[in-house]
């Protein structure tokens, strides 16, 4: 069982914090489908920035379910733990520090995985936000910089002497981005390393993979991304094979409709019609990619290019109900 701070959690499956992806409508299917903990979207630290609408729409926490997970991501200790504070009185039980995004418009400012750059500084930052606050704190990094150099396991241990409750490591350095094969063995000696909980992540995009995964590392919890776009049942498959060694291939046609038209409803409910139809694009476009059947392509860009929600809502569900019969056989 996987345990941060006071928390157990369910099952170790943990959804990754992804930007523009993991916002709070997501972060409800993923837990509806057996992710065990998820992580929000990343906060900037920066306070000028609290009332921004993208900034306002990512700090909504109202109803969510134990434990609540924030990440935060910048380059300034003070900053950082001021911003901890911060999103503890809004509601976060556990505090991530993101020092894995490979983004360029991140890595410029020398914050997410540039940090890991410069040890002193992630030390630094560390000890300051858990001496700043009365919760967990964790952190998400990759393996190092660049392939020449992978310092994960100084990281780790760097973490776990500042107070970090648990860090998550992806198996590609910064220069690798999200291209070419993860690299395990870097995480494996992290887990040897140190005493607190690792979880593993990066190309894991099956029940099968995941346990495999967990056995070559010995870490404590997988963490999915990417490989559950259009498919979030996979938590609950990952969740039951680790647990049972067997799970249900997918849910049924009618489960998989249900569960899309209720998502994109709740996108629209949560950003308003001009936003949630824009943001939902994506979305369909993921969920679509899994399902048996394809629109043409008249259909699809009927789909992603409408501007009314009623409207998006009601080609989704026709081409849902049209194809059911399909699916069912999937």
């Amino acid at each position: 069982m996987l345990q941060i701070g006071p928390y157990q959690i369910s099952t170790p499956v943990v959804a990754a914090p992804m930007a523009g992806v993991t916002d709070k409508p997501y972060r409800q299917v993923c837990r509806q489908y057996g992710a065990g903990m998820v992580v929000s979207e990343m906060i900037t630290s920066q306070k000028d920035l609290r009332d921004s609408t993208k900034t306002k729409f990512r700090s909504d926490l109202i109803g969510e379910p134990e434990p609540v997970v924030v990440q935060i991501v910048g380059t300034e200790p003070n900053v950082l733990a001021e911003a901890a504070q911060y999103n503890v009185a809004n509601g976060a039980q556990i505090i991530d520090i993101n020092m894995g995004c490979p983004a360029k418009k991140v890595c410029k400012k020398a914050a997410g995985s540039a940090l890991l750059a410069n040890e002193p500084l992630v030390q630094q930052i560390l000890t300051t936000v858990v001496n700043a606050v009365d919760v967990p704190v964790t952190v998400k990094i990759r393996t190092g910089t660049s392939p020449d150099q992978r310092n994960a396991v100084n990281i780790a241990r760097i973490a776990e002497a500042a107070g970090i409750s648990a860090i998550t490591i992806h198996g590609r350095t910064r220069q690798c981005k999200f291209v070419g094969q993860v690299e395990y063995d870097s995480i494996a000696a992290a887990k040897l390393a140190v005493d607190i909980p690792v979880i593993v992540n990066g190309d894991i995009d099956s029940p099968e993979s995941a346990q495999q995964v967990l056995n070559y590392t010995n870490a404590d919890a997988v963490m999915i991304g990417r490989a559950a776009q259009g498919q979030p049942w996979l938590f609950q498959q990952i969740a039951d094979y680790l647990a049972h060694g067997h799970y249900q291939a997918i849910p049924s046609a009618d489960q998989r409709a249900a569960t899309i038209h209720k998502h994109i409803e709740a996108i629209h409910h949560f950003y308003g019609d001009v936003m949630g139809v824009r943001l939902a694009r994506k979305h369909i476009k993921w969920y679509l990619s899994h399902w048996s059947s394809t629109p043409s392509e008249a259909y699809r860009q009927a789909i992603t290019q409408t501007e009314n929600p009623t409207e998006q809502i009601e080609l989704l569900q026709a081409f849902l109900q049209s194809t059911t019969a399909i699916n069912k056989a999937a």
